[in-house]
This record gives structure tokens, sequence and C-alpha cells, in this order.
């Protein structure tokens, strides 16, 4: 399977997988007109779209996509049965579409509903994990959240990460905020910021990356807990993400 990513609205990217016969795997289309274009330019078939969670710049594009393509099978969480999901999948649900099997991880935090799809090497995250950052709050608790992280930790390390928003930049200028000496985060940082001067996507990331970039993955890292120490008391890793995560709302 081949991965693509298709850029919409200000820093979205919908991603497609296509395999060499031409049929293709959509995944969180906010918005069906770059994705019509992208299918027409490439002489692509859709054969499913998969749905994370049911915010407007994920689900959007759907229903205009069904139109054009009435026996799509839409995938999604139940909180995206008004927005064209067809076949409601749950956590541990396994879906077989071209050949390749991918497993359904409920990751609930930035919705209740939130899900994940992954198919080895590739974990579609939505707006769950981003690259050296996590999702907004806007449903669930920084508890749900971080046994989210959790869950996706326990992936393999060459997982790719194929989250839904350009942030990575504005992720490592936080994370730089809170540990300004870390060698890693200094030289990611570097990186992504050469690529955001060509315009270049920062996407997708790795997992293996993101353990050493991403603080909230890194609760447990006794840097991290000695410079927060200056600030609060705080210890165990789930405060510790919360706190985190309070952080970059106020950044």
């Amino acid at each position: 399977m081949n991965l693509n990513s298709i850029s919409a609205f200000q820093d979205n990217y919908i991603w497609v997988l296509n395999d060499e016969h031409g049929k293709c795997i959509i995944v969180d289309p906010g918005d069906a007109q770059p994705v019509l274009k992208t299918i027409e330019d490439n002489h692509w078939q859709p054969e499913a779209i998969l749905l994370t969670h049911h915010h407007n710049d994920h689900v959007g594009g759907v229903k205009e996509l069904l139109k054009k393509f009435p026996g799509l099978v839409v995938y999604g969480p139940e909180e995206t049965q008004d927005k064209g999901t067809n076949r409601v999948v749950r956590d541990g649900d396994k879906v077989n579409i071209l050949k390749y099997e991918f497993s359904v991880i409920a990751t609930p935090g930035h919705t209740l509903g939130h899900i994940c799809f992954y198919s080895k090497p590739y974990l579609f995250c939505g707006d769950t994990m981003f690259s050296g950052g996590c999702g907004r709050l806007f449903e669930g608790t920084a508890e749900n959240m971080y046994d989210s992280f959790q869950k996706l930790n326990k992936l393999p390390a060459d997982t790719l990460i194929c989250c839904a928003h350009e942030y990575t930049l504005s992720n490592m200028k936080f994370s730089l905020s809170i540990l300004s000496d870390d060698e890693e985060l200094n030289r990611y940082c570097r990186k992504v910021k050469e690529l955001r001067a060509k315009n270049h996507s920062t996407l997708p990331s790795s997992l293996a990356i993101e353990r050493k970039i991403n603080l909230f993955l890194r609760t447990n890292d006794v840097d991290l807990k000695e410079k927060i120490n200056k600030e609060t008391s705080l210890q165990q890793p789930q405060q510790i993400f919360a706190w985190l995560r309070a952080k970059k709302d106020a950044f």
C-alpha cells in the first residue's frame, strides 16, 4: 500500500492508502473537493472511508463522497453515525479492506468516542496523538488521553504516526519552553523548521521518534520531572500529563 496525504483547510491532512490496482482507502475526509481532485488525477477507485471522530474537519466531505461513490463503506465510531458512517466499529474490532486488516483502538480524550485505525505500519490517529503533542480535551479528561497514549505506545517502534494536523512546529516550540536544553528536542525542532521553511510536511512521524520528542510520552522522564518540580510537586505520570496539557492550552 502507498501512503498519500492531501492538504485541506489551514493545516489538516487527509490520508489516502492506495494499492497497485488503483483502489484506495480515505481517512478523515473533512473536505471532499481536494479528495475528488486527487482521486481523479490518479485514477483511483475508492473502496472505503475510515473516520476517527465526529468533528467536521474530519467528516465534512463524507456525504459528498458518498454521492459520488454510493457504494462506499464508511467505518467510524458510534459518534459519527449522523456524519455518514454506515458501519459502526468499536475497540478491538478488526476491519478487512483491500486484503489489509485494520485494528480499531478506542482512544477517548479529544472526543469521548474517538478511535484510531492501525494496520502495520500505519496508525491513523486523528486528533489523539500529534507529532510532539496530543489533542485538546474537548470531551474527555487528561486521564482518558493519558490512557489512550499508553495504548498507542504499546505499538511497534516503526509505527508511522499519521495524525491529522500539521502542528509539529508549534508542539516543538512548546516542548522547548519546558525543556530548553534537551538535545533531542532541539535537534528535532531544527529539522522541523527546515522542513516547514520549504513548505514540506513533517508527517508521518514514527513512534520511535515520538518516544524521544513527545513530552506526552515522556511523563516518566527524570529530566522532565525535575523541571516540573520547580513549579509543582507532581510525580505521577497521569498528573504530569494533565499538567502538560493545561500548560499547552495556555501556550
